[in-house]
């Protein structure tokens, strides 16, 4: 963690919680995973490790993408990129009947590009990435 500066708690999920970092090496921010494993079977903390390797494996314009990993202190930290916006919850409350665009189905394009791989996600969670004008998923293991 002595990579990044911890700005906040974005989120916090049954595997644990989401922080936003600045890195210190390129002054970008991203979201660190932060997921307890020290409590973890040996088997449980060998699934978190390979549901690591399929992140980094995992290529869609659509996707959130893996940056690194590493173990310190009982914990696996999974560094992505941050993207701005909302989850598709409170985006589809937000509609009030309107269709979506185009854009805002791509989220549909990237959950059919990771069962095309037949990889079974256990915890999705979406975002609309305003920044980037793109929907994305947010991988959440």
């Amino acid at each position: 963690m002595d990579n990044y500066e911890k700005v906040r708690k974005i989120g916090e999920g049954s595997f644990g919680k989401a922080i936003l970092v600045k890195s210190r090496d390129d002054g970008k921010q991203y979201v660190i995973k932060e997921i307890g494993i020290s409590r973890m079977s040996s088997k449980e903390r060998q699934e978190s490790r390979k549901e690591v390797a399929v992140l980094a494996n995992m290529s869609h314009p659509n996707i959130i993408q893996y940056k690194e990993s590493f173990e310190e202190c009982g914990c696996l930290y999974i560094v992505m990129d941050y993207c701005e916006g909302g989850n598709l919850f409170k985006t589809i409350n937000s509609q009030k009947g309107v269709q979506f665009s185009e854009e805002q189905i791509k989220y549909c394009l990237a959950l059919k590009h990771v069962h095309g791989r037949k990889i079974l996600h256990r915890d999705i969670k979406s975002q609309v990435n305003r920044k980037c004008e793109e929907t994305q998923l947010s991988p959440e293991y």
